[in-house]
């Protein structure tokens, strides 16, 4: 049965979706603590499904050109230079906010050559879409252009679509977009043909420090959990799991995430909720309402007569 937090889905979504033998749900597991933004998830992703370039565009948000995902970017790198909480009494005083400390070069402006080490770090992502549990573009796609594979995840069929573009505002996390030249969403497929073949997603192979891992979803949530709590025990206590938890808004995520930081730092909501959720609701006032005037009119028009 759907869960409380969903127009549609229970939390095994493949045999909801009619498969009967089902193989086990697979999804990403992306332990951002060993990310060294190397890009070459966004690589692989972009030659594997010959995804369209997104041009050179220099944002001036440090090392990240890409900016965030969309129609021609499936994997997204983020890269944020944070002030390490409790520095120097320098970086106490400043804000413990995501900050931007310059480009390396000779000739920064105020750059001292070999000046000694500033008390900051590196975050960063490698973004994708969720396949969500309780996916709220599957409930509202109407061509059935969106549809869910055996293997849990949630897939565009681009010859199906007809760019209504419904599916883009329904995402909690702001993920599957349209393609400017013919306006048909597209997002990360999870490498549905590679999967199929027994093989390990595009992305997560070119992962060079395995921070992209790919494998059954129970198994990767426990090895998750296991990684969370050694990080813990190393003394990074602000670690923790984003998008694991089956309870939450949308019924937990196939793709989910380990963070050094507040989900908001790395541009994530905090409580992402499928978006379709009230619908049920909303159609049942909607219903009653109409009834109410239905009454109305009947009885009016009875008076009226008389």
């Amino acid at each position: 049965m759907a869960g409380p937090n969903s127009f549609y889905g229970p939390l095994d979504p493949a045999p909801d979706a009619g498969y009967t033998d089902a193989p086990p749900r697979m999804g990403f597991f992306t332990d951002t603590s060993v990310c060294i933004g190397c890009k070459a998830c966004e690589v692989a992703c972009k030659e594997w499904n010959a995804v369209p370039d997104d041009g050179f565009d220099l944002l001036g948000q440090s090392y990240d050109n890409t900016g965030s995902l969309s129609a021609n970017t499936w994997r997204h790198v983020a890269f944020i230079e944070q002030p390490v909480p409790g520095g120097t009494e320098r970086h106490e005083e400043k804000a413990t906010g995501p900050q931007f400390l310059g480009m390396p070069g000779k000739d920064l402006p105020g750059r001292e050559i070999d000046a000694p080490r500033t008390d900051f770090r590196w975050l960063m992502m490698s973004n994708v879409c969720k396949h969500c549990t309780h996916a709220a573009c599957l409930d509202v796609c109407p061509t059935g252009s969106l549809f869910r594979t055996e293997f849990g995840t949630v897939v565009v069929q681009e010859d199906i679509c007809n760019g209504c573009g419904y599916c883009v505002p329904a995402c909690p996390y702001g993920v599957i977009d349209r393609r400017e030249d013919d306006g048909r969403a597209w997002k990360c497929t999870l490498c549905y043909d590679r999967i199929g073949d027994g093989l390990t997603p595009a992305c997560a192979k070119a992962c060079p420090t395995e921070s992209i891992q790919f494998g059954e979803l129970d198994e990767l949530r426990s090895r998750a959990q296991h990684r969370l709590e050694k990080l813990q025990e190393q003394g990074e206590t602000s670690a923790r799991l984003y998008g694991h938890d089956p309870e939450d808004g949308v019924g937990g995520d196939g793709a989910f995430f380990l963070l050094l930081d507040e989900p908001e730092v790395y541009g994530l909501p905090p409580a992402p909720v499928v978006t379709t959720r009230d619908l049920p609701s909303m159609y049942k006032r909607a219903g009653l309402a109409a009834l109410a005037m239905v009454g109305a009119a009947v009885v009016a028009f009875a008076g009226g007569r008389r």
